[in-house]
């Protein structure tokens, strides 16, 4: 059963924000949480009304990992080999909630302050775009208690500052400021504690009010051009013009800069 308490859910005309709401914890991830960070993250990702998600953490903190007193996963039962299958398998499932994060057709938005560490970073880092207070503190942390990454950690570090500088935190896990964030391309902007939630606001505004096919269109693209040939980026570049050029929302958008105002998106 999933305990909505542990992730709060507002709904802002196209922007929804899931906070996660352990704050006494410094928003440690646990079993019950993630069951419903995945329950929400799912429902924003099927509502085509939905523009732009918003990740955030209740507190001083955004997420301080795995709670290490109760878990991320239930304990295994059993024999060795099937608790090292149970283990595999329940990360897995929990690690869907980075896959949704950055597979879903929206723009998502990570807003961050205090701690960012473990699979908190991974979830973090899974998002399209990252918002960090002067407070933020970065570190994988995994090593530490001899671990080796979860939650995507590896696959978007790699991508976000260089492989250099991934095998750099993961190794020594050391934690760095939000200025050295934005430096190394952690994050993508940072701002005064006090102006986090307005400059958060205005940014989810912005995205989420914003043509919604044609982002979905381009995240597309951006996703792929992680992994594929050029070939094939160019081929659903092309297509992806194609589809955005026979919108309504890029109509408005001509018939306004003819006119010089400001578009009005209707997400068709």
């Amino acid at each position: 059963m999933t305990d909505v308490s542990l992730v709060r859910v507002r709904r802002d005309e196209r922007v929804v924000t899931l906070t996660l709401n352990r704050r006494d914890a410094l928003n440690a991830l646990t079993v019950p949480l993630l069951h419903a960070l995945r329950t929400a993250l799912d429902a924003a990702a099927g509502d085509a009304g939905v523009g732009a998600v918003v990740l955030a953490g209740a507190g001083r903190g955004f997420c301080a990992g795995a709670d290490l007193r109760e878990g991320a996963v239930p304990p295994p039962s059993g024999s060795t080999a099937d608790g090292l299958e149970y283990w595999s398998d329940a990360v897995r499932s929990a690690m869907e909630c980075s896959r949704i994060l950055h597979r879903m057709d929206k723009p998502t938005i990570a807003v961050l302050r205090g701690p960012v560490a473990g699979a908190g970073l991974g979830l973090a880092a899974a998002c399209d775009l990252r918002l960090a207070s002067e407070t933020a503190r970065f570190t994988t942390s995994f090593i530490k208690i001899a671990l080796s990454g979860d939650f995507g950690v590896s696959y978007f570090l790699t991508r976000l500052v260089g492989t250099a500088k991934a095998r750099e935190l993961m190794y020594l896990s050391e934690s760095i400021d939000a200025a050295e964030a934005l430096r190394v391309g952690l994050v993508n902007r940072v701002v005064a504690d006090d102006q986090l939630e307005t400059a958060a606001a205005a940014l989810a505004d912005q995205i989420g009010n914003g043509p919604r096919i044609a982002f979905r269109c381009l995240k597309r693209n951006l996703n792929a051009a992680e992994e594929g040939r050029l070939e094939d980026l160019l081929d659903m570049e092309a297509q992806h013009i194609a589809r955005t050029h026979q919108t309504e929302d890029h109509k408005e958008a001509v018939r306004a800069f003819i006119e010089k105002r400001a578009p009005v998106f209707g997400g068709r």
